[in-house]
């Protein structure tokens, strides 16, 4: 239940590993219920970014912190070695591995940041708005979004290939 919740709330969140681990079960409900859209403030760069949280990542959500318990003020993913600390950012990566590993996949070619990364590349793809996954990482430059993405000359002109005017 918790590798599920906290699998399905890195895709939605798109945050790294280091704030995914620190989250509060406080930030993620709103009385009995998971909320609908979150904040946390970046380890990183101390801005604010915003996410949804999905149907499904609720559900995943709700079950493991059903069975977790806890209050607000504790993190939603706790250590099992330091009962007053959150999961590690190493065994974060570690479970990764194990996720990768168990479909088949090479742990080298993925890591915690290629679970950032799903979501807004699948956005990206579909949309071709860059300027909203620049807002839905908390970019403050649309230069780092395009180099994050990995947007070369060939996608932009596909793009505007299929805009008819």
């Amino acid at each position: 239940m918790r590798d599920r919740a906290l699998f399905d709330l890195a895709i939605d969140s798109k945050l790294r590993g280091c704030d995914l681990v620190k989250m509060k079960i406080g930030s993620l409900v709103s009385g009995p219920a998971i909320r609908t859209r979150s904040m946390v403030i970046q380890q990183k760069t101390g801005r604010p970014v915003q996410f949804e949280i999905t149907g499904d990542t609720r559900a995943s959500l709700l079950a493991w912190l059903e069975r977790r318990g806890g209050s607000i003020d504790d993190y939603a993913f706790p250590s099992r070695v330091d009962h007053e600390g959150h999961l590690s950012t190493r065994q974060y990566a570690r479970l990764v591995d194990e996720w990768v590993t168990g479909i088949g996949l090479r742990p080298e070619d993925y890591g915690t940041h290629s679970l950032c990364r799903t979501k807004a590349d699948l956005i990206y793809k579909a949309t071709g708005n860059l300027r909203a996954i620049q807002i839905l990482l908390g970019h403050t430059k649309i230069e780092n979004t395009v180099r994050y993405l990995g947007v070369d000359i060939d996608e932009a002109l596909a793009l505007a290939e299929t805009t008819e005017i």
